[in-house]
């Protein structure tokens, strides 16, 4: 990594680690902001949850290609810029048309976002670098939520609108930080890329399909964010109020658990992942959830005392963190990795897509089931969890060697710099074969 390119990356993380801030002041208090601050009932709340995950759904299969096309930094800055008209639009809404349309451009802001994120991590990064850039990303991104969580819930007072209003206002704020860090950002571009783009009208979707490795990837990414992810805060909290008996407030501790984890564990856990395979890797992430889902078993069907269900609930939480720290430095490098260098943004987008679709598809069934189908629930995302670590180990074999061990060029670099050359002492030259007879 040169310096420019070191620069770029500081800022790029700087300004993902703020957003990531500006949104921890908001995330946990939109349903109750919609819903009793400003009186628009439960199904709105709900319609404007639904409408921020369908813009994300209607604007992604779009962004990949504009990303290819023109670069990930305008991308990047409109999508900032209309995130932040969105959540001050929302801090203002009085209404439910207001609050709709204000959750649609948060929601298509956001969405756009994450891919050209991705994009320029990987511009600024190398195969060897790569992996830990995008563990960096995950840890600022935890952080700032976590901290941006926890001073909103310091602010906000369900007696005064004016607290969510201030939310919604440094979140507004955040976004703008990050479009003006992003401007300033000179974004190096890869070698190739640049006649490669005029190409990328002939690839697209088509490609991607045709791409096995990828395809298998998409699926297995899939099953990752809808056991846990699409869990977090529709079935897991049912389940856990409903089968465990914990108390709401516990929840928050919960969540906490799991962003406690994941910022003290990130770089530790990095280091033991980072010259392993990614496919076993992933799906030690697979028992490891499975383990997770036995102890949220416990907790709401072991019979035991609330003490030691609210002990297991949040080790629950803790366990998917750790899980979580296992991934950030494995799965979206290997994206990047798998992407032919014209179409490192439609890659990006293509997953960010798979993501939105699990997080729209998980509390759609994983709420009811957690609420009454307690252990069914359990043992349908056991199941979910060991489906993890097959589909891992059938994606390891799809891949390279580098793809499934970028630590692996490293090591051939290193090997080749200590190789003994021809001119070096005590080595020897191998003599000529001897010239063919005319």
């Amino acid at each position: 990594m040169t310096r420019a390119t070191g620069a770029a990356m500081r800022r790029i993380q700087a300004g993902n680690a703020l957003s990531a801030f500006g949104l921890g002041f908001t995330v946990p208090y939109l349903y109750v902001y919609v819903a009793q601050v400003r009186h628009l009932g439960a199904s709105t709340a709900g319609a404007v949850l639904a409408v921020f995950a369908l813009a994300a759904l209607v604007v992604l299969p779009f962004t990949g290609r504009v990303i290819d096309r023109r670069g990930p930094l305008p991308v990047l800055v409109t999508g900032a810029v209309l995130a932040s008209v969105g959540a001050f639009a929302m801090g203002l809404s009085w209404s439910v048309m207001t609050a709709v349309l204000s959750a649609a451009l948060l929601g298509a802001g956001t969405a756009v976002m994450q891919p050209a994120l991705a994009t320029m991590i990987v511009w600024c990064s190398t195969p060897s670098t790569r992996t830990r850039a995008f563990a960096t990303q995950f840890f600022l991104a935890n952080l700032g939520l976590g901290v941006g969580g926890l001073i909103g819930g310091q602010i906000v007072d369900e007696s005064r609108p004016g607290t969510f209003t201030l939310l919604f206002c440094v979140e507004a704020a955040m976004f703008l930080v990050l479009a003006g860090i992003a401007a300033t950002v000179r974004l190096p571009r890869p070698a190739g890329v640049t006649l490669a783009v005029r190409d990328a009208t002939g690839g697209g979707w088509r490609t991607m399909l045709g791409h096995r490795a990828m395809v298998r990837l998409c699926v297995l990414g899939f099953v990752l964010f809808f056991a846990c992810y699409g869990q977090f805060e529709s079935g897991l909290a049912a389940y856990g109020t409903e089968a465990a008996g914990i108390d709401p407030s516990t929840l928050g501790i919960a969540l906490a658990a799991n962003t406690a984890v994941i910022v003290v564990a990130q770089f530790g856990v990095l280091r033991l992942v980072e010259r392993r395979r990614r496919s076993r890797v992933i799906a030690a992430v697979g028992l490891i959830w499975t383990f997770a889902w036995i102890i949220a078993g416990f907790a709401g069907l072991g019979h035991g005392s609330r003490t030691m269900a609210t002990a297991a609930f949040v080790s629950t939480y803790a366990l998917f963190g750790l899980g979580e720290a296992m991934l950030s430095p494995t799965v979206a490098p290997l994206v990047a990795d798998l992407a032919p260098e014209s179409m490192v943004g439609q890659y990006n987008s293509a997953f960010a897509l798979v993501k939105q679709l699990a997080l729209a598809v998980g509390p759609a069934v994983g709420g009811p089931m957690g609420a009454t189908l307690h252990g069914p629930y359990i043992v349908t995302f056991v199941l979910f969890s060991l489906g993890i670590s097959v589909l891992a180990l059938r994606l390891g074999r799809r891949l390279t060697p580098v793809q499934d061990q970028p630590s692996l060029v490293s090591a051939s670099r290193l090997v080749a710099r200590h190789r003994p050359e021809a001119h070096e002492p005590g080595t020897h030259e191998p003599a000529p074969a001897p010239a063919p007879a005319r």
